[in-house]
C-alpha cells in the first residue's frame, strides 16, 4: 500500500500520470471515493500518462467512455449499478477480455465482482477543500 497526499486537482492528475506508466493492457484500476473526491481527475491523469489526448469526462449517463487508439482506456461509472444483471448489461465482462486498461469509478458498487488483481485506488478528502489522500493498493 502506498499513500499520496495531493493539494490540488493538478497534483492529483500529475500523480495519476506517473502511476499510468506502471499500467499494462488488461489492468483494472478500481476507483473508490465519494462524490467530488477526484476520481475523474485521476482518470484524466491516467490518460495523459498513457499518451491519450482525448477529452476526459465522467461517464455518468453513458456508463462507459473509451479513450485512445494504440493504448486504450475504458472509463466506467458504476454509480447506478446495483446488481450483477446491471453490471452485465454495461458490457463490463467483454471489456475485461479486450486487453484495454479499465478505470472504474464507484467501484464500491461492484466490489464483489471486481477481478482478482484489480488495483484499488481510494481517494478521500483531506483537511483542506482541495486536499486529497490517495491510497494505492496493488
Amino acid at each position: 500500500m502506498t499513500v499520496y497526499n495531493s493539494s490540488s486537482v493538478e497534483e492529483t492528475e500529475a500523480l495519476a500520470c506517473e502511476f499510468a506508466k506502471t499500467l499494462k493492457g488488461g489492468d483494472v484500476v478500481a476507483l473508490f471515493g465519494g462524490l467530488g473526491a477526484g476520481k475523474t481527475a485521476f482518470v484524466r491523469g491516467l490518460c495523459r500518462g498513457l499518451g491519450i489526448d482525448d477529452d476526459v469526462s465522467s461517464p455518468t449517463f453513458a456508463l462507459v467512455h473509451e479513450y485512445g487508439k494504440k493504448t486504450r482506456l475504458c472509463h466506467f461509472d458504476m454509480y447506478r449499478i446495483n446488481s450483477f444483471d446491471d453490471l452485465y448489461s454495461t458490457g463490463f465482462y467483454d471489456y475485461l477480455d479486450s486487453g484495454a486498461i479499465l478505470a472504474v469509478e464507484w467501484s464500491e458498487n461492484i466490489e464483489s465482482f471486481l477481478p482478482d488483481g484489480a488495483i484499488r485506488i481510494d481517494i478521500s478528502r483531506g483537511a483542506g477543500d482541495n486536499e486529497r489522500i490517495i491510497t494505492v493498493c496493488r
